[in-house]
């Protein structure tokens, strides 16, 4: 197939690699030059704006959207639906809110155009070992692009969910669900740094985790790694972001009344570890001294 692509970035520039692997053809535009640049030299065509994006593919055209959630995916739709026509699609592959899916599908609607929204999982690894589709749109419209789809996942690696919006419902659990195993990880494996007396290489218990246990994951490979590379982790500052998916995730189940508090206390965990100094453990602290005489730590 021949496709259009925007948003060249980590993860968009090695999926427009991996279509182009898979025999596609692909238009390929950011507002970085450099990047597009980079595209072209791996085999797509490089285009300078989105209406000379648009102008270089034949309809039905499909172009996938692959830039940050929020304002520039709102701005790249919006622009495109400008310049598309009737029966071209718009695939957003990046990490929108499901709610904005709904709405944007309803609204390009009644521009005659079609939107999917599929979410995407691999990250930097997904050029070689393929990405997880999550899909959500019409299912004609899913079947059309389903070449682009077996091109981009491993086998078995893409479903059509359902209706507008599905693909980033479940994208968004996805999510949720990685930051309560990334924090139950990560109490694990900082107990096994803490216990001193047996002197244990944790990069080496990752890779023992990984083999038949029931724990075992591609995150566990990934700890082995990173622990190899720098046992203590002394070189990485204990700062974590959310992007947002994990709030959305607990909103959801907040307004669903589903109970999900492993998701909120990594959320939470998150939160602290962003606090030079946390108000609230200086006010235990306190409350510690006035009631039983406990001993106060002074800076």
């Amino acid at each position: 197939m021949r496709i259009g692509f925007v948003g060249l970035g980590k993860m968009g520039a090695q999926m427009t690699e991996r279509l182009l692997e898979g025999g596609h053809s692909v238009v390929a535009f950011d507002l970085d030059q450099a990047a597009v640049t980079a595209a072209a030299q791996k085999g797509a065509e490089p285009a300078s704006s989105l209406k000379g994006l648009a102008s270089k593919l034949e309809p039905p055209r499909a172009v996938w959207v692959m830039v940050p959630a929020g304002e520039p995916t709102e701005e790249t739709i919006w622009s495109l639906a400008g310049i598309l026509g009737s029966g071209d699609v718009i695939i957003d592959g990046g990490n929108s809110h499901y709610t904005d899916s709904v709405r944007r599908a309803r609204a390009l609607k009644d521009h005659n155009l079609s939107f999917v929204d599929c979410g995407t999982s691999g990250g930097v690894w997904g050029l070689k070992a393929g990405y997880c589709l999550m899909i959500g749109g019409d299912k004609e419209v899913v079947d059309r692009l389903q070449p682009i789809f077996e091109s981009l996942a491993p086998p078995g690696g893409y479903a059509h969910l359902g209706p507008s919006g599905a693909g980033h419902f479940v994208k968004m659990v996805h999510n949720g669900v990685e930051y309560g195993l990334l924090q139950a990880y990560a109490e694990g494996f900082e107990l096994l740094e803490a216990k001193k007396d047996y002197g244990l290489d944790t990069a080496a218990v990752a890779r023992l985790w990984g083999q038949g246990s029931v724990v075992r994951s591609w995150l566990l490979e990934l700890a082995a790694d990173a622990l190899g590379k720098d046992p203590h982790l002394a070189g990485i500052k204990p700062y974590v972001v959310d992007s947002g998916e994990g709030r959305w995730t607990l909103f959801e189940a907040v307004d669903q009344a589903v109970p999900a508090p492993v998701m909120a206390e990594a959320l939470f965990a998150r939160f602290r570890s962003r606090q030079e100094e946390s108000f609230a453990a200086k006010f235990v602290a306190a409350l510690r001294n006035e009631f039983g005489g406990h001993k106060v730590e002074k800076d």
